[in-house]
């Protein structure tokens, strides 16, 4: 039991900055970091953007990319809601289906918030006059930083920790039922963060600049994104430990990204057989 002393146990604060106590009903808000991680993500997705069209590699310019980003803001906030209650919490929402209301008791899912991004770029994309699967190939490539710092603030919330384990990077989580026992867990945010975030990013920044894809099969590198989350999303719950009941035997987390995969690859066949815009 020598490893469970050299174990970091989890300290951080969800806030960056908390409302003083002497500010009565105002307490106990503040700045938390997981508004600052969306913040981060949708400010990322930006200047990506806008970078683009500077290189001529997008049709939109700073105030279509504002627009552009105020219906990808509605659709992942408004699908990952929807998609946390509908997919985590079904009980729940059939006993009161006002809960899906109750933001402030947090909750939001990924796959979700892909629905709603997906929804969000279709309308625009047709409000814009733009054929959908170029502008879901630029999309595609702006939301891993999102995905990376929601995983960081997930870290710092001390929530959606990992599974048991005896290694020596293993993490105490305070929120955790087996805290008081002394069992570390796996830091499986910050898994996510590398698989889901970094290791895509430079995956579709790589395809996206050294390739011809996004011009000669448009749609093409969402499948591939849409197929690498997947993957990563399937790894990385083998080390989390399930925040719902399981189906057929595996997390919901898998089950749900097994769609994803088959989706991209459904993507990608059908960009191969579309004709050059």
């Amino acid at each position: 039991m020598d490893w469970l002393y050299s174990v970091w146990t989890h300290n951080l604060s969800p806030f960056l900055w908390q409302f003083p106590e002497s500010w009565g009903n105002w307490g106990p808000g503040g700045i938390r970091w997981y508004g600052i991680s969306y913040l981060a993500g949708f400010l990322s997705a930006y200047y990506l953007l806008y970078y683009y069209y500077k290189k001529n590699r997008s049709p939109y310019d700073s105030d279509q990319i504002i627009n552009l980003m105020t219906f990808q803001v509605m659709g992942v906030l408004l699908g990952g809601r929807i998609g946390f209650v509908l997919l985590y919490r079904t009980e729940e929402f059939f006993d009161n289906p006002l809960m899906i209301l109750f933001v402030w008791q947090g909750g939001m899912a990924s796959h979700g918030g892909f629905a709603g991004v997906i929804l969000a770029t279709i309308w625009y994309a047709k409000k814009s006059h733009q054929n959908f699967w170029p502008v879901a190939d630029l999309i595609a490539t702006v939301v891993p930083p999102g995905l990376f710092f929601g995983r960081l603030a997930n870290f710092i919330n001390g929530e959606l920790w990992g599974k048991q384990t005896d290694s020596s990077w293993g993490v105490l989580f305070p929120n955790a039922p087996d805290f008081a026992l002394g069992v570390a867990r796996h830091p499986s945010q910050l898994y996510a963060a590398f698989l889901e975030g970094l290791f895509i990013f430079a995956y579709v920044q790589l395809r996206f600049w050294r390739s011809d894809i996004y011009v000669k099969n448009p749609g093409r590198l969402g499948g591939e994104f849409l197929i690498a989350y997947a993957i990563s999303r399937i790894i990385g719950e083998f080390y989390r430990e399930p925040d719902a009941s399981l189906i057929i035997g595996i997390s919901r987390g898998q089950f749900y990204s097994i769609f994803l995969l088959l989706g991209g690859i459904g993507v990608i066949f059908y960009s191969l057989k579309r004709k050059k815009i």
